[in-house]
């Protein structure tokens, strides 16, 4: 049993006598490091000095409160993002502009200086000890080729790590890629869940022998246990898990040899997780809204930022050992769950649970419609080649089978080939004439949460 790296990570920050560490060490550099964010936020923040004017002075704020600081919505940060700022403009040393989803909305603008670029990079190279060991090679199936993007970010830590690595981008061709890692022989893959079960099934059916994979990182998207054991089986390597955003500064949170939870890098971010109607704060082990408060934060803090991901927050002590809270599979964006007729709520993750065991399946693509009042679940899959048939029966059984989809007419369309229906994160369409007015913060929602 291997305790995670990210107990050194910690140490480095509190400075620890070298003994394990404990919750009450973690917590409590955790009160210290919010007290000073408060008092850092309202000092340089327009936003933040409005926003705690009704706080208490610094010797009231701690953990115990915490529940009592105001959240930060996402509309806050389109809306007020540049009265956020902590800095002066010239010590921004990046800007990352996410479009938003809707037509006219403004763009998300998040601001990174040096420092906080370099949080990142320290947590990717002691993370990344986790499953990588000097000497070894690295594919990373990620966009890389902006510098301090998340590609760019993880291999420099590799490089610091003495892992070579290779930035390929995200997974257009599963044969080209298939192809090269045959002939480049990389220990470790990072990457999209969907976009390397692709590779590693076109390898397969094409008998592309693959060197021996040691280990598999999955990222910047929802994880399937599915996935993971398919990964697992297929090329006979571990397979962990990471949550990351670009509010929590790409990095977040990686599991360990364990596998029974992802660890939290705790003297960056303090993760709470809410009800995501009243706000209030949820025990661990119930589902809701994740939190983030990022307590090292020094150009654009965010303090209890409502991420919109829904997951929870695991109780004890991990069995590597760990004191470090570990949060469990986060199950996507709580505003893509789509509520039907029936009043049962369907996502795209419980369609990828019972979809992608089927060996045959690359990829499927997912639309909720009406006609004359039958609601109708289209779902257009992408298969192996021979396999279209035993396939699509397979995943109609499945879903009709699905308690959600009860009252729902399913219809399956299949295609072979080796190509992907996606190029980056996939979701579930709601073509409904209503669809889009129901919100994923009713109170009809918050039964599935807990």
């Amino acid at each position: 049993m291997r305790i995670t790296t990210l107990e050194e990570l910690l140490l480095l920050d509190i400075a620890g006598s070298g003994e394990p560490l404990s919750r009450a060490a973690i917590e409590s550099y955790q009160a210290a490091a919010l007290n000073r964010l408060v008092e850092y936020c309202r000092s340089r923040s327009p936003f933040y000095r409005s926003k705690l004017a009704d706080t208490g002075s610094q010797r009231d704020i701690g953990l115990d409160i915490l529940a009592t600081l105001p959240l930060t919505s996402e509309a806050e940060l389109r809306e007020q993002g540049r009265h956020m700022l902590c800095v002066r403009q010239d010590e921004v040393a990046r800007i990352v502009t996410l479009p938003s989803s809707g037509t006219t909305g403004a763009a998300k603008r998040l601001f990174f200086t040096e420092d906080d670029l370099e949080r990142t990079r320290l947590f990717f190279r002691i993370g990344m000890g986790n499953l990588a060991a000097p000497g070894q090679q690295a594919a990373i199936l990620l966009p890389g080729s902006t510098p301090d993007s998340t590609g760019y970010l993880l291999a420099v830590a590799l490089q610091a790590m003495d892992v070579k690595s290779e930035i390929f981008g995200l997974v257009t061709d599963p044969v080209a890629v298939a192809e090269q890692l045959v002939a480049r022989r990389f220990d470790v893959l990072i990457g999209f869940p969907v976009q390397l079960l692709a590779v590693a099934r076109v390898a397969e059916a094409r008998r592309m022998e693959l060197p021996m994979i040691r280990s598999v990182l999955l990222c910047s998207d929802y994880i399937p246990d599915s996935i993971t054991r398919a990964l697992a089986d297929s090329m006979g390597c571990e397979v962990f898990s990471h949550y990351g955003t670009v509010e929590s500064g790409l990095g977040g949170a990686v599991d360990c040899s364990m596998h029974c939870g992802m660890h939290i890098r705790e003297t960056d971010l303090l993760m709470e997780v809410i009800d995501p109607e009243t706000g209030y704060p949820l025990d661990d082990g119930r589902w809701g809204e994740i939190v983030l408060t990022t307590l090292q934060r020094q150009g654009m803090p965010l303090l209890r930022y409502r991420t919109g991901d829904l997951g929870r927050l695991l109780g004890g002590t991990c069995a590597c050992g760990s004191a470090i809270r570990r949060l469990d599979k986060v199950k996507g964006r709580i505003s893509r769950r789509i509520r039907l007729c029936s009043g049962a709520w369907i996502d795209l993750p419980a369609l990828d649970e019972v979809l992608f065991d089927l060996p045959g399946l690359l990829d499927f693509n997912a639309v909720i419609d009406e006609d004359s009042g039958q609601e109708n679940l289209h779902i257009r899959l992408r298969c192996l080649p021979s396999c279209e048939g035993s396939t699509a029966t397979a995943a109609k059984s499945r879903l009709s089978a699905l308690p959600q989809l009860c009252g729902v007419h399913v219809r399956i369309e299949q295609s072979s080939g080796y190509g992907l229906l996606h190029q980056g994160k996939r979701q579930l369409i709601d073509q409904r004439e209503f669809g889009y007015h129901e919100t994923a913060r009713s109170s009809s929602l918050l039964n599935p949460c807990r």
